[in-house]
């Protein structure tokens, strides 16, 4: 309407009392008031209806909404987003299509009402370009590492975690009081009893996997190879080599350390155990087209061995014993191995190019040498360990 917002009240007012004393035709007062005969009805209308408060503006909105999400799946979706604060659309939408709702709202719509509702999450950061690495099924490798420590009231926790590359599944959430071996070993074998063997696992060069002296094999290496998993690290100051574990372990902490300080280790276990059974078995997974990391997770055919098994060579291997400094004689020639290799047979092995040898440890090659190039010298490092 062509009225001056400050005399929009004032000319309206004057409209309808002219229109209600009836003294001029009514497209003629319109006319006059430069108003459509359809515009002032209306008005006339509101008029009598409610006298002067017909006359201020009222909201477009419509009466009804058929497209709105009905009240009771605004309530399913608000109480995912409760006990999932770190989930945003796309996860609660998934989420209610495992848990058999219909119809569920886009995730989209999802999100729109995260944000009417006052559970938006604060704005995340724009994904930079990377490249994804995925196993070909799962067992194929393993990541394991720890996260950092967490404090609670009554000291550090420590959540040593293992997952599946190609399924996400988390084999393994535990408090670990400390990084020795034995204590790493000890929760390694009872994942493996459960879970079956790997081909490969991959860590990076921290302890008790990686070493104090570089480049060479460590005791949870041999362990490996002995069970006939293959070891593989990552590049020395490169986490993107374990990117899916360390996205997992921003999970961890958002979902599980972020909100609450917790009395015990004890205590953050139980909420570790609920974590993972949640992520698990409920959380829908993006890079798995939203399935579950249990629905693509199956356990591996490969059993864990309670014995190890003998270490043998081919007939053509000549055998020698690794002392207890890590180091083997061969032709006049001292080469250093690694201490981890203590009182172990190791195979070498003549290649085609006369004067280099490869050396073995169960079915693995761990290094070749080339004779000609050494001297005898006992600190001859010689292994180089496999990255990813």
């Amino acid at each position: 309407m062509p009225w001056k917002e400050v005399t929009l009240m004032e000319q309206r007012r004057e409209f309808v009392t002219q229109a209600a004393a009836g003294t001029m035709p009514f497209r003629h007062l319109c006319a006059r008031f430069r108003i459509s005969p359809k515009t002032g009805y209306k008005w006339l209308s509101r008029y009598r209806e409610a006298g002067e408060s017909g006359l201020t503006d009222q909201s477009r909105r419509p009466h009804t909404s058929p497209g709105s999400t009905p009240p009771e799946i605004v309530a399913r979706i608000r109480t995912v987003a409760a006990a999932h604060p770190t989930w945003g659309g796309r996860l609660i939408h998934h989420r209610l299509l495992h848990l058999g709702l219909t119809p569920v709202p886009a995730a989209s719509t999802i999100t729109a009402i995260l944000a009417r509702e006052g559970l938006r999450l604060p704005d995340q950061p724009a994904p930079r370009p990377w490249i994804r690495f995925e196993a070909d099924a799962p067992n194929h490798r393993f990541q394991m590492d720890f996260k950092g420590p967490v404090q609670s009231r009554q000291g550090p926790v420590r959540p040593f975690t293992m997952i599946d590359e190609y399924s996400r599944f988390a084999l393994m959430v535990e408090h670990c009081p400390d990084g020795k071996l034995a204590t790493v070993q000890a929760l390694l074998t009872e994942c493996f009893r459960r879970y079956g063997l790997p081909w490969q696992v991959l860590a990076d060069n921290g302890p008790p996997w990686g070493s104090s002296r570089p480049r060479t094999l460590t005791a949870i290496d041999v362990w490996l190879i002995r069970l006939g998993v293959r070891p593989l690290h990552g590049r020395p100051l490169h986490p993107q080599t374990q990117g899916k574990l360390e996205r997992f372990h921003r999970t961890l902490a958002l979902d599980v350390f972020h909100h609450q300080l917790f009395d015990s280790p004890a205590t953050a276990q139980t909420a570790l155990d609920a974590f993972r059974q949640e992520y698990n078995h409920e959380r829908p997974h993006t890079a798995l087209h939203y399935r579950t990391p249990a629905a693509a997770y199956t356990l591996s055919p490969r059993p864990f061995p309670e014995i190890l098994p003998a270490i043998t060579y081919d007939d053509d291997a000549e055998v020698r014993i690794v002392s207890a400094k890590g180091v083997i004689k061969y032709q006049r020639h001292a080469l250093y191995l690694s201490e981890a290799l203590r009182s172990l047979p190791v195979g070498i092995y003549p290649t085609r190019v006369d004067g280099v040898i490869q050396i073995h440890f169960c079915a693995r090659t761990i290094t070749t040498i080339d004779l000609r190039t050494l001297t005898p010298d006992v600190n001859t490092v010689t292994h180089v360990p496999e990255q990813a």
